[in-house]
């Protein structure tokens, strides 16, 4: 009678992970709370420093935790935004005045800094796109609970814009999509290009990122009813403080 295979037993290094990934998870470990160190985990376990700095890795790379030099790893416990892609940008929410931030953050608070607006050409990609030489451009950073969490660079056409709320740091209520419409030239209709990768070093250092944490790239057209494209937006968000949420009919 054949025997069924014996399952491999999991690494030390993954045990000793999932107990402090439990400690995290139940609230025994705390958001910004030390883990035990490599030697605590040594002399915990009886294991190899290779070893404790594995277990570590699995944290770190998890997102649930985040090394500092000179001092430790601790952890880095953080509820993630659940971005819901069409209702965030649905009219009736902008158009009423409120900021499609509101809808991903739910009432938690949020911030925006690092922004930097200004009139400059537009590179060939979004020239492209938007059908026009020099763009509007404002750059921003959005942090979460006190967490950077997303870098945003929208682009319109200068001449569209030129001279509105748009081209000045608070834009009012609703937002520049609002100021859009006050111009006639609502979006309507928007796409949405996601994909995943590392990020480059300024990304790295705005965003506060881990060593080994990637990233999710969003790049958004907004179109009015007519078809003419009035924004190309780039985000950058931290992958590990985002769910995408997405509905689809049958």
């Amino acid at each position: 009678m054949q025997q069924s295979p014996v399952p491999p037993e999991t690494p030390i290094y993954r045990r000793i992970a999932d107990g402090l990934r439990e400690a995290i998870l139940s609230g025994e470990l705390r958001d910004g709370d030390r883990l035990p160190g490599e030697n605590a985990l040594m002399a915990q376990y009886g294991v190899a420093r290779a070893t404790a700095r594995q277990a570590l890795s699995v944290l770190i790379n998890e997102g649930l935790a985040v090394p500092k030099r000179g001092s430790g790893v601790y952890v880095r416990q953080f509820r993630p935004i659940r971005r819901h892609g069409s209702r965030r940008l649905a009219q009736g929410h902008w158009g009423g005045g409120q900021a499609i931030w509101d809808a991903d953050t739910r009432g938690r608070p949020y911030t925006v800094d690092e922004v930097q607006i200004g009139r400059e050409p537009a590179d060939d990609d979004v020239a492209r796109v938007l059908g026009s030489a020099e763009v509007w451009v404002r750059r921003r950073r959005y942090s979460v609970d006190g967490r950077p969490v997303q870098l945003s660079v929208s682009h319109f056409p200068a001449e569209l814009v030129e001279g509105t709320a748009i081209t000045r740091e608070d834009t009012g209520p609703g937002g520049a999509y609002a100021r859009l419409g006050d111009l006639g030239h609502a979006p309507a209709h928007f796409t949405e290009e996601l994909r995943a990768r590392m990020p480059h070093p300024h990304e790295t250092v705005l965003l506060d990122l881990p060593a080994g944490t990637p990233v999710i790239s969003i790049m958004r057209t907004a179109y009015t009813a007519n078809g003419a494209p009035v924004e190309v937006n780039e985000m950058i968000l931290d992958a590990a403080s985002y769910v995408l949420q997405y509905d689809f009919d049958a």
